[in-house]
């Protein structure tokens, strides 16, 4: 089964514009998450840990 991570990194970005916490178990997807917050504009929280990154949406009232 062929995975495409580009679609994939579009999928936990669309999780976190609906207030759902991401998962990113490689430094390639942590890259291509932040690329796509980046061009979105998204502001979120990222909690690195030795196993993979975590990307938690900001509340409206931490923006």
């Amino acid at each position: 089964m062929v995975i495409d991570r580009k679609q994939l990194a579009r999928t936990k970005v669309a999780d976190l514009q609906n207030g759902r916490s991401a998962y990113a178990e490689s430094q390639e997807m942590t890259t291509l998450i932040k690329k796509e917050l980046q061009s979105l504009n998204i502001d979120v929280h990222e909690d690195v840990t030795n196993f993979g990154s975590w990307f938690i949406p900001k509340s409206q009232d931490q923006v």
